[in-house]
């Protein structure tokens, strides 16, 4: 009788199990959302990306040259491609380039933007 009353218990509970197995399983295309379509190659020209340089122009006046430490400063006009106001800033440069710059000078001068600092690219007494 025991052996009756598991036998017909199993059946129970397979049968039930069977029965919700294929309706839980059953997948509409409708529920499956499509993949995002890219957005073009032109629509992300303006947005910052990490890591990716930005170049930048900006004149002044020269307070400070360390050509041996590659390195001059700057009292420079608002760099609007930085975001940056008016200030006076020291800047990387490679130490060649200001070998022909003193204090004093009033320069233009091209830079390259990385990490919210900027390095002097070109510089050109006006």
């Amino acid at each position: 009788m025991k052996r009756t009353i598991l036998t017909l218990a199993a059946l129970g509970a397979a049968t039930a199990l069977a029965a919700c197995g294929p309706k839980a399983a059953t997948v509409t295309a409708e529920a499956v959302p499509a993949p995002a379509a890219a957005p073009p190659a032109d629509a992300m020209a303006g947005i910052p990306m990490a890591g990716k340089e930005k170049m930048a122009k900006g004149t002044g006046a020269v307070t400070a040259v360390d050509a041996p430490a590659g390195s001059v400063t700057i009292d420079h006009a608002p760099i609007p491609e930085a975001g940056w106001p008016a200030m006076v800033m020291a800047f990387k440069a490679d130490p060649a380039m200001l070998t022909d710059v003193k204090v004093g000078d009033r320069v233009a001068f091209d830079l390259k933007l990385k990490a919210g600092a900027g390095e002097v690219t070109a510089i050109r007494k006006q």
